[in-house]
């Protein structure tokens, strides 16, 4: 191995190109800062080449074969052929003209961008190994962006048919039969997606029921429409060990398949970097403790699933922007209502104030029914409800939402709580008809005592 014997210099060093780093590295050197970003593998992360953006792309796939296969009643028939070599190359395309995109929106930014593992040798020190040679940086400051892995099981190993949710997105073989270990997002958006293109799923939960952090009437539209696609969903269950396919649950079944996968969540890449050799707390979570502008320690910010919250792309996406805030001194405000959007069948929104949560706060909860709008029936899908959450006097506190195209709403759900915008304000904005996004304004009127299109 070669080591460098002098030290380069930055001012600000990000560790890790995902949706945080990338962004914190555009936002600086836009501001006029000498940015280094340093990433082991492709720029755009977890989100970008295995994670959000394949998933979506596959997603959007097995809609388009299911829509075709069972769109009998509009007068429609379609026999569909499944090419799953061309599927990934269409799915590995759509990564690659993305992240084509990022690497040449840093290369003109003028951001330095090195590849390699780099890990603190001090508080203001960098070292990065790249294949036998390993450089130092110094810094001024520093961004932690490294993200987070999927959790393993310990008594599953992985394997070539036993996946984490990143070999799911890139099967070699169509199967027959799949097992999903875990019922959170992550499970039900990739076992809906291959029930969708004709694969027999069994979701196996250990919790009493699937996406057990949402609240009922959000979560039921969803396992109904599992039974509907034939999925298998087995709750307060466990999987005690995969030996040659065969997976022994629990409950002492037996289920045959052709590939397992594991998806029982993500843990943060806080052991990586070498930053235990810095004064940083970590949670029990594994998370790194942060303030306000998300700084771990004097001169050294962390963003994205390294911090607590949920592990979203556009979280760490705006954490970058008020770390780089931080660095340049200027004033900033605390993080925003974060969305979070489910591509389950039907899709999932939740912002602000939960639905469990507003009675206990003397809120006011407000539903509006799919099966009132007239684009959810021109699309053949009125499942699902659109809520608003108000206060006495009317300022919007929570949207909520699940059914066709709902993710679409989830910007429009955020800008209204930030601006406290009322449900007077709400229900007078002029929605296009026929749209998914009436039915906030049909929630809102509802809130003001005047529903239009459902009885009172």
């Amino acid at each position: 191995m070669v080591v460098g014997a002098i030290s380069s210099r930055t001012e600000l060093a990000i560790i890790g190109a995902g949706p945080g780093g990338y962004v914190a590295a555009l936002r600086a050197a836009d501001a006029g800062l000498e940015v280094t970003l340093i990433e082991r593998d492709e720029p755009g992360g977890t989100c970008l080449n295995v994670g959000c953006v394949p998933s979506k792309t596959l997603i959007e796939v097995a809609i388009v074969r299911h829509r075709a296969i069972t769109a009998g009643p509009t007068g429609l028939t379609a026999t569909i052929d499944l090419d799953i070599d061309q599927l990934n190359r269409h799915v590995q395309g759509v990564t690659a003209r993305l992240r084509t995109g990022v690497t040449q929106l840093l290369d003109a930014a003028g951001v330095t961008v090195i590849h390699g593992d780099a890990s603190f040798a001090r508080y203001d020190r960098l070292s990065i190994a790249a294949g036998d040679t390993v450089s130092h940086l110094e810094f001024d400051n520093a961004i932690l962006a490294t993200g987070s892995r999927p959790v393993q099981l310990p008594n599953i190993a992985f394997g070539p048919d036993v996946v984490t949710s990143t070999g799911a997105l890139n099967l070699t073989r169509l199967p027959n039969y799949m097992a999903v270990i875990g019922g959170g997002y992550i499970g039900i958006e990739l076992g809906t997606a291959w029930a969708k293109l004709g694969v027999d799923v069994t979701i196996i939960e250990a919790g009493s029921s699937i996406l057990a952090d949402l609240p009922a009437a959000l979560r039921q539209p969803v396992e109904r429409r599992l039974d509907k696609l034939g999925v298998t969903v087995c709750t307060s269950t466990t999987v005690e060990s995969v030996a040659d396919r065969v997976l022994t649950l629990s409950s002492g079944q037996q289920i045959k398949v052709d590939v397992t996968v594991v998806a029982v969540g993500r843990w943060p890449n806080s052991d990586q970097a070498s930053i235990d050799t810095l004064d940083i707390e970590l949670a029990d979570s594994g998370h790194i403790v942060v303030d306000s502008q998300m700084r771990a320690a004097t001169g050294i910010y962390a963003i994205g699933d390294l911090v607590a919250g949920p592990a979203l792309a556009h979280k760490a996406t705006a954490e970058a922007e008020l770390a780089v805030a931080a660095i340049l001194g200027h004033s900033t405000m605390a993080l925003g209502v974060v969305p979070a959007v489910i591509f389950s069948d039907p899709e999932i929104i939740s912002v602000g104030v939960g639905l469990d949560e507003a009675p206990g706060m003397g809120l006011g909860v407000h539903r509006f029914p799919h099966a009132a709008s007239a684009r959810a029936h021109s699309i053949d899908d009125a499942t699902g409800s659109t809520y608003v959450v108000a206060d006495e006097s009317g300022t919007i506190l929570g949207i909520h939402a699940t059914g066709p195209h709902v993710s679409e709403l989830a910007g429009e759900a955020a800008l209204a709580i930030e601006l406290a915008a009322t449900v007077e304000d709400l229900s007078l904005t002029i929605h296009p008809h026929p749209t998914m996004s009436e039915s906030l304004a049909e929630a809102a009127w509802l809130a003001r005592g005047h529903p239009l299109h459902i009885r009172r």
